[in-house]
């Protein structure tokens, strides 16, 4: 995997690390097939409970690096480049995101920094976001006239409202963490010189709970918001049928009637 992208795993937890800090992490093709195939990895790996996901550095991720952005456009354009540069969309934003939100595991995003255009999508794709005090949110799309992709146009309308995210959208500018958290796209903000730790606390409890049940409530929000009340009723009802059978409820259960604290497997 390459040094643009770092990956741990202790004890459940995969930490996955941008790691350009000298280019606010931006997206060159190297990082962004070194995230995808990373998140994928943490995706499939049964051992990963949960994800921590952050930047090093002053970024988050500032999104598409625009000096190789502007270079594979002049080969294109000069019949010497190898396509669209605009297949980056499917071939990377698109499984980074579908990795973020589709998997059965928490990510928890530790914004530490910018987080821009794509950076802010990876972000808002995540189930919880700890933001630095000093850390800030641009959609920045409409500025070098592109549209809304990193599942953007899904993921901050859900968290915000359709008419929130038209407004950052169609007017990009830089959002203060504390706005983001008035606005409901933070969960929480904490001093940036305890980000690190409070995000890893975070991730290190998602990763010692019920993973299965994490893994149902990520997939009925997700089906909640393209069904009507009808189906998500029904959705609801396979969803906890299975959680009552598995062996953390059962595990739970028991603990709570000996006021104990449970252990979970994630079975």
């Amino acid at each position: 995997m390459a040094d643009t992208v770092l990956y741990e795993l202790t004890d459940g937890l995969a930490t996955i690390t941008l790691n350009r800090p000298d280019a606010m992490n931006a997206l060159n093709i190297d990082t962004k097939v070194a995230l995808r195939d990373a998140l994928l990895q943490a995706a499939g790996d049964p051992a990963v409970r949960a994800v921590l996901l952050i930047g090093t550095g002053r970024a988050f991720c500032v999104g598409q690096d625009l000096k190789e952005h502007i270079e594979l456009l002049a080969a294109d354009r000069a019949g010497k480049g190898e396509g669209s540069t605009m297949s980056t969309v499917g071939l990377h934003y698109n499984p980074i995101v579908t990795a973020i939100a589709g998997m059965p595991k928490p990510v928890v995003a530790a914004v530490n920094g910018v987080a821009a255009g794509a950076g802010a999508g990876f972000a808002f794709a995540a189930d919880y976001r700890l933001v630095a005090d000093t850390a800030s949110f641009n959609t920045s799309f409409a500025g070098v006239a592109l549209t809304a992709d990193s599942g953007v146009s899904w993921t901050l309308q859900r968290l915000i409202g359709h008419g929130r995210a038209a407004d950052l959208l169609l007017f990009p500018r830089s959002l203060s963490a504390q706005d983001a958290y008035a606005l409901g796209i933070a969960n929480k903000v904490v001093p940036a010189a305890e980000l690190a730790a409070e995000a890893a606390a975070v991730a290190r409890r998602l990763a010692e709970g019920p993973t299965a049940a994490y893994a149902a409530i990520k997939e009925s929000l997700a089906y909640a918001a393209g069904h009507g009340l009808t189906e998500a009723l029904a959705k609801e009802d396979e969803l906890q049928r299975r959680a009552g059978a598995s062996e953390d409820h059962l595990a739970a259960v028991d603990a709570f009637v000996k006021k104990q604290k449970p252990t979970f497997t994630g079975r």
